[in-house]
């Protein structure tokens, strides 16, 4: 299977303009994946942003395994980065979002009410890949549908100033991956979550990655979602071949590029259940 890679030149425009405004900002808000919380942390943003604080957020923790996702927590806890995991549509964001950004900014805003400073609003900058929920994510801070939303890559093109309260401002960006993926796994997770534009990959080979996760982890929703029999699922059929009895239960008789479609719908909109693609112990053995 070949490296996925997206990188059009609305992207590499985008991370130019991180770069310019970000001396502009007090903090960045970097939303991230639940279902994939190292993987889809952009380098760029990391290298962009310096020494500025950093608050990961993240999204779509209601669609995530929730045990997997404390333990995300306690990882960043343990490696001193700030983290909050959000459902996006909760209306309790705001007050968590803004309470957490000015306990990161405390030390500063106590500096510059000391040097008598007019008390001003912290002005965060809203970063992350696309698909990743920022979009609704912004629309529940700011109060109102002023941010497209959209189940797909790519639906906010520029940037933009949005107000929350007079606490905090929100600069708000389009949604950016970076020139090239660490590895074909991180590749292959991005497009099984949605943050790859459809059409850049191969559906079968995400959905074959995506069904051995299924296999492992979440065999029995498997076999009640596409009623399999334990026979169907035993080792010895291999990941294609059940790829292709799915695709007849689906009605798509031999139609595989269909059946792989469908199967990373289901998996996307959680009806496998709540899942997370990577574990905080997959990740430290693997950058040991």
């Amino acid at each position: 299977m070949p490296i996925i890679q997206w990188f059009p030149g609305h992207m590499a425009k985008a991370l130019r303009l991180i770069r310019e405004q970000m001396p502009s900002v007090d903090i960045v808000f970097e939303l991230v994946d639940a279902r994939l919380p190292y993987s889809s942390q952009n380098p760029e943003v990391a290298t962009a942003a310096g020494n500025k604080p950093r608050l990961l957020i993240l999204t779509k923790a209601d669609l995530a395994d929730p045990t997997e996702t404390k333990q995300w927590l306690q990882y960043f806890h343990d490696h001193h980065q700030p983290a909050l995991a959000l459902d996006s549509r909760a209306d309790r964001i705001k007050k968590q979002v803004t309470a957490q950004a000015k306990q990161i900014l405390s030390t500063k805003l106590a500096a510059e009410q000391a040097k008598g400073m007019k008390k001003r609003a912290i002005r965060a900058m809203c970063v992350g890949v696309p698909n990743v929920g920022k979009s609704t994510f912004l629309n529940h801070l700011v109060g109102k549908n002023i941010a497209a939303t959209g189940n797909r890559p790519g639906i906010t093109t520029g940037q933009q100033w949005l107000r929350s309260s007079a606490d905090l401002e929100l600069l708000d960006t389009p949604g950016v991956l970076w020139p090239k993926f660490a590895t074909q796994k991180q590749g292959t997770q991005l497009a099984a979550t949605g943050a790859i534009k459809d059409g850049i990959y191969a559906v079968d080979d995400v959905a074959l990655f995506a069904l051995a996760f299924l296999r492992q982890h979440h065999k029995t929703a498997l076999a009640d979602r596409y009623h399999l029999t334990p026979n169907e699922l035993t080792p010895s059929v291999s990941d294609p071949d059940l790829l292709m009895t799915i695709t007849a239960t689906m009605g798509f008789r031999d139609d595989y590029e269909r059946g792989s479609e469908r199967l990373l719908r289901e998996l996307r909109k959680g009806k496998f259940g709540r899942f997370t693609l990577e574990t905080p112990l997959e990740v430290e053995i693997n950058h040991d």
